[in-house]
């Protein structure tokens, strides 16, 4: 799970890309097609209305657009969430400038074409809330945020309380592991969480030796020069560097025929989407809007890949986070197929979120005979090079986190950040 990034400012050039378009018309028939738009126009406050654009070329340097130097982080609280649902991108109220309603394409991010070459793109994954990264970190791990609206700080161990997927794996003895560069997030549930964390540097030692548990997350690193969570500040070419080897681990992996690698973002970060959020199943629902945790939020850049999923496909199906809990909850701990029933097991779900979800992977059917994939999958040379800190950034440690001093005690004594980190083996422009 990335961060802050919508649907169509990193995947909707898909919409409008014949060679993509015709190769799908060519597999699945002339109704194939994939809900993204990079052609919008939003009002400003003053009413002037402003066309999308390409970052690279809008922006002025490649610093600019992969880092966002200069401009503000796109608003993408929970009431600048509303307001941009209401009345647009650049309205008052968003937080918004131009920044926010620029776009990435395949030429800007060539790892993105070739997932969706040959893999399946997720074209309605939305943000679980309409609100920040916390609340919808906290539905990836437990169907939701507890009732909070807002990011915490400062963090520490311990601060949420609500039952976990990481719960209900160990309870059944299914094998599971949570993997940090940096910050461990499954720490916020305090430090009984500790059996399931484990640094990144075991998951490459694991997937090399074909000994990776039945259940993984694996989380980017939120600090430093050279983040990988893809959130503004951090660079993107640093971000798909962190998927490429992440997933190329998996790839050359013994247990790669059986396995299904999900990406997704937390939010859209307050960019651009053509879509509305749409409302699903939930326990703290209101009809109040301002109280409603029914409200998904827009579009995150979302795929799978999978042996049993078909190449170059498109899944319109809704998901939202708790989606991916659901397939998990089929998989290992009775859930049916489909649908709220009681399954075969005891308790499988956590809310009424994730028992009303559509299990991801709805086009996952037969395993392909033969998945022709290059080698490397994402070679070092489709990832752009990794740019220059924002001049305003230089020798300032931009983490996005207030770390509480007993939560970084506890970092650094019983969980430091991972050593091995091969995606920042690339240089840095000077």
């Amino acid at each position: 799970m990335l961060e802050n990034r919508s649907f169509d400012h990193v995947l909707g050039w898909l919409g409008s890309d014949e060679t993509y378009l015709e190769e799908g018309r060519r597999q699945f028939g002339s109704s194939f097609r994939i809900m993204g738009s990079i052609h919008q126009r939003y009002r400003t406050p003053s009413g002037t209305l402003r066309a999308t654009g390409n970052a690279l070329e809008v922006l002025g340097s490649p610093e600019i657009a992969f880092r966002g130097c200069t401009y503000a982080d796109p608003g993408h609280t929970w009431d600048q969430g509303r307001a941009q649902r209401d009345h647009g991108f650049l309205a008052r109220g968003t937080g918004n400038d131009e920044y926010a309603i620029t776009y990435f394409d395949g030429q800007a991010l060539p790892h993105i074409r070739l997932i969706a070459e040959h893999f399946t793109v997720l074209d309605r994954h939305y943000s679980s809330l309409l609100g920040p990264t916390f609340p919808n970190r906290m539905y990836l791990h437990a169907a939701q945020s507890e009732g909070r609206k807002r990011d915490p700080g400062p963090l520490s161990a311990g601060i949420f309380t609500s039952t976990t997927i990481w719960d209900l794996l160990g309870r059944a003895g299914v094998p599971a592991t949570y993997y940090y560069t940096d910050i461990p997030i499954l720490l916020l549930w305090g430090e009984q969480m500790a059996p399931y964390i484990a640094p990144l540097d075991r998951y490459f030692e694991q997937a090399a030796a074909g000994t990776l548990p039945n259940v993984v997350m694996v989380d980017p690193s939120f600090t430093g020069a050279l983040r990988a969570d893809a959130h503004p500040r951090g660079d993107v070419a640093v971000a798909a560097a962190f998927v490429a080897v992440v997933l190329e681990a998996l790839l050359r992996s013994p247990q790669w025929e059986r396995s299904l690698f999900i990406l997704t973002h937390d939010e859209w970060g307050g960019f651009f989407d053509s879509l509305p959020p749409v409302r699903l199943a939930d326990s703290r629902a209101s009809a109040d809007d301002n109280d409603d945790f029914g409200q998904a939020g827009f579009r995150v850049p979302a795929a799978h890949v999978s042996p049993y999923g078909p190449g170059h496909a498109v899944d319109h199906t809704v998901y939202d986070h708790t989606s991916i809990l659901r397939f998990v909850e089929w998989r290992f701990l009775g859930a049916p197929a489909s649908g709220p029933g009681a399954g075969s097991g005891s308790r499988w779900w956590l809310t009424k979120r994730d028992r009303h979800a559509h299990p991801i992977g709805q086009l996952l059917v037969t395993k392909r005979s033969n998945v022709d994939l290059p080698s490397p999958f994402i070679p070092p040379d489709a990832i752009n090079a990794y740019v220059p800190q924002c001049a305003e950034d230089a020798g300032v440690e931009r983490n996005p986190f207030l770390l509480a001093p007993e939560f970084q005690a506890l970092l650094a004594g019983k969980h430091p950040p991972a050593v091995h980190r091969p995606w920042e083996q690339q240089p840095i422009p000077s």
